[in-house]
């Protein structure tokens, strides 16, 4: 496998020179999707990222690959069934990356009787995800037992629960997801990938189509020369638009969603739950991470700053009374060791309500110059929304001027990069000194690449060492993203490329002057510029904090005391 191409010095330069049949703005999933999609058929791709690949919305999902039950409940039968047959083409495709995850949705009433209703509700709503797709897997739900979902959930309230339902859908790490897209986009197929480079405008050509993005990176402006434009910016794309039309579209209604995480020994699921939150007609997932259960997502309206969505105490207030209803351990603030909040790019309605109501469905437009905006969607379903997106680019814009062979998408089939040798990496962990758990750990997320930082760790055994004490990301892990996933900064390090500030922020704070040496002769620091970086960190990690009202949580303590 060829390592050291995904570069950004590389990028940047071809950039400035090159001319593309499609340049993508905006480095999450949806516009990863795209590069990926539109590469794979042969179009010459560049996609750029003001900030840090996946640093807005698609690195504080749920971390679900999933139909969605509840989008059934509410009638969206086509959006369930084309999200279960891209998660089934997920696992396919990405079997590092997508684990199938069994689900508990516990049964509650009193006096030990569920109304008649309800139960026939649920049964209903149980065939109907298996039938739309949910049997993909090989899995059909079924109905457990009392003392079988205590088994899965030991802390739920005995007293109230009946009995419950178990069924399967999958779950991913989210930013390590779009990162694999990218590197297979780049690595696999030619796509020219770029963060930290910012659009700043648009051109047009004497007949009104859009010829070129102009962009600010490390200081310089310069125009991309290219024949169409997608616009996946997200929650931004609004932003985007207004360089294309002038006028502000106000088409975006973004939804906030935060997520908590807690030690597991206060939850103690083995499997993933869904549990109904007091007085409200919504649900959150309780999902086990190692060490670790997190707990979420709210669904509310948010007209603050884009760049800035911050968990609040009256989020944090939510998802316990959800939690602490359903557990025997009270949860305090005092248990939370991170915390995320992301924007979903959801689009506006002619009808109010609320913003759990609005359609996860993806919206396609295409303005009158030629620039493509795709919004909207889910990330289970990122692959069916970028073949949509370049269909309209093919057909409409680009036309004539579209490659050979380029009508069709490609990426049903398309294994992403670390797919192939996945399977395998485990056994070969003696071969290069690495301990089974270390090499299970670095194939869940690198697959058949794992195998270069079990070299990068037989070459020097510090690299198998803990990055952030208490978690289980390696050493090597900085490294390596540094050197060839485009890190560049602690930040993209530990909250990205790695996990660590979700589900230990005050430990990976303090971990941050270390990281950042480890990471400095890689990027070309010298002390300076290592301690400005690390600084950086830990005064997101304090503003994350202090917006929520809570107190650092270190994981010696948390992760040490014993839960009933």
């Amino acid at each position: 496998m060829t390592l050291a191409a995904f570069d950004r010095t590389t990028s940047l330069d071809r950039l400035r020179t090159e001319t593309f049949d499609l340049v993508v703005i905006g480095g999450g999933v949806t516009g990863a999707g795209v590069a990926l999609d539109a590469a794979a058929r042969g179009l010459s791709v560049a996609l750029v990222e003001r900030d840090d690949f996946s640093q807005g919305t698609s690195s504080k999902s749920s971390k679900l690959i999933h139909g969605g039950l509840r989008y059934l409940q509410q009638g969206d039968v086509q959006l369930v069934y084309e999200a279960l047959a891209e998660r089934q083409r997920l696992l396919k495709n990405a079997p590092h990356l997508v684990k199938l995850l069994p689900f508990l949705l516990p049964m509650f009433g009193k006096g030990g009787v569920i109304p008649a209703k309800i139960a026939r509700l649920l049964g209903m709503a149980m065939w109907g995800y298996d039938l739309t797709g949910g049997y993909r897997v090989g899995k059909l739900h079924k109905r457990v037992t009392k003392q079988e979902a205590l088994g899965y959930m030991p802390t739920l309230p005995a007293k109230n629960l009946v009995s419950g339902y178990l069924y399967f859908d999958a779950a991913a790490d989210d930013s390590r997801l779009v990162v694999t897209i990218l590197r297979t986009a780049s690595l696999h197929h030619g796509a020219v990938v770029a963060n930290r480079c910012a659009v700043v405008g648009l051109t047009n050509g004497a007949a009104g189509n859009v010829n070129g993005v102009t962009v600010t990176a490390d200081g310089e402006t310069f125009t991309i020369d290219t024949r169409a434009v997608v616009n996946a910016a997200g929650v931004w794309a609004d932003q985007v638009r207004t360089f294309d039309e002038g006028i502000d579209p106000d088409s975006m209604r973004p939804a906030k969603g935060i997520h908590i995480s807690v030690p597991h020994h206060l939850v103690r699921n083995s499997i993933a739950a869904v549990i109904p939150v007091p007085k409200d007609r919504r649900s959150v997932f309780v999902v086990p991470q190692g060490d670790f259960t997190y707990i979420g997502t709210t669904d509310t309206d948010y007209d603050g700053p884009l760049d800035d969505p911050q968990c609040t105490d009256a989020d944090i207030d939510y998802l316990l009374s959800a939690i602490n209803a359903n557990n025997v351990n009270t949860i305090t603030r005092a248990d939370i060791c991170g915390t995320w909040a992301g924007l979903r790019p959801l689009v506006k309605s002619a009808s109010s309500g609320r913003t759990a109501d609005l359609s996860r469905g993806h919206n396609i437009v295409r303005s009158a110059s030629g620039v493509v905006t795709i919004t909207g969607g889910k990330l289970t379903t990122y692959r069916h929304m970028a073949a949509d997106t370049v269909d309209e680019v093919v057909r409409e814009v680009l036309g004539a001027r579209a490659p050979e062979g380029s009508k069709r998408s490609v990426t049903k089939k398309l294994r992403l990069r670390g797919a192939d040798g996945y399977s395998s990496v485990a056994d070969a962990a003696r071969a290069y000194g690495v301990s089974r758990s270390d090499a299970e750990h670095l194939a869940s997320r690198y697959g058949g690449e794992a195998r270069a930082l079990m070299s990068m760790i037989q070459a020097d055994p510090s690299l198998g060492e803990p990055l952030v004490a208490g978690l289980p990301y390696l050493r090597a892990e900085a490294v390596f993203a540094a050197r060839y996933e485009m890190a560049h900064s602690v930040d993209d390090v530990l909250s990205r490329r790695t996990r660590a500030r979700l589900y230990g922020r005050a430990d990976s704070a303090a971990a941050a002057d270390a990281v950042a040496e480890l990471i400095a002769p890689e990027l070309g620091w010298d002390s300076s510029a290592a301690a400005a970086s690390a600084a950086e960190y830990r005064a997101l990690c304090d503003h994350e904090r202090d917006a929520a009202g809570l107190e650092d949580v270190l994981l010696a303590s948390a992760l040490a005391t014993t839960g009933s």
